[in-house]
């Protein structure tokens, strides 16, 4: 924890910016190979994705969400939100077994929506910082702080615990399927953030630390800044 709090001090707000950008000229160069991956790879995968039908496209998302609940579970705890872990709990238990492996959401259909979390967000919880912005190889746009979370989340995966076995075996790759079908569900916005703009790198950062920020309270909405995408403006991972 310390190590997190001495990265994020370490980085000092640019005088007068609304971020924190040190590493802009390596950032850059990331951004420019995590584009190239978009473009040979996922826009492609998710061109095909978007013609699906919704028979294919909806369990693949539902197994997706259903993986990631049980570090939500814990990330829950750990912010000392009792109420959205229990419903992330009640989520998973049901989705598990009455949703036939997280394939179909009865979770849903009664009203137990998703508490989506992460590690990220414990250490805001926790007083951490958000340190500097960076974009990670594959991972995309994200902060200091959020690079930990990411890490954190990956090597201490609640599921390997509580998950049936075709859970554990096929979550990854019902996770990147899962942001296939979310590149061509929003193959237009991505686009545009990507493609369209006269600096994607600028207005990647942009749409990532305002979305981020305003998702974990840190910053309120400003007229129309947010955009309604904001979860899937959020880059995570590069959709």
């Amino acid at each position: 924890m310390s190590a997190v709090i001495t990265l994020s001090a370490c980085a000092v707000q640019q005088p007068g910016a609304e971020f924190n950008d040190p590493f802009e000229e390596t950032n850059r160069s990331i951004h420019a190979f995590n584009k190239g991956i978009d473009r040979a790879f996922l826009r492609p995968a998710g061109r095909a994705a978007a013609v699906l039908p919704e028979e294919i496209t909806i369990p693949v998302e539902n197994f997706a969400d259903n993986v990631g609940l049980p570090g939500m579970v814990a990330n829950g705890l750990l912010q000392g939100d009792i109420g959205g872990s229990a419903t992330n709990t009640f989520r998973f238990l049901l989705n598990t077994t009455v949703g036939i492996g997280g394939l179909f959401d009865p979770a849903g259909a009664i009203g137990l929506e998703e508490q989506s979390t992460d590690f990220g967000e414990t250490l805001a919880v926790w007083g951490v910082p958000e340190g500097a912005y960076v974009e990670l190889p594959v991972f995309g746009p994200s902060t200091q702080r959020d690079m930990v979370g990411i890490i954190v989340d990956m090597v201490f995966d609640p599921l390997d615990q509580v998950g049936t076995s075709p859970q554990i075996d096929y979550g990854a790759g019902a996770r990147v399927a899962g942001l296939a079908i979310t590149r061509g569900e929003f193959m237009d916005t991505f686009d545009g953030v990507l493609y369209d703009s006269a600096d994607s790198y600028a207005q990647a950062r942009l749409a990532y630390l305002q979305n981020r920020r305003f998702e974990l309270g840190e910053e309120p909405p400003a007229g129309d800044e947010i955009d309604p995408f904001s979860d899937e403006l959020s880059l995570e991972g590069f959709e």
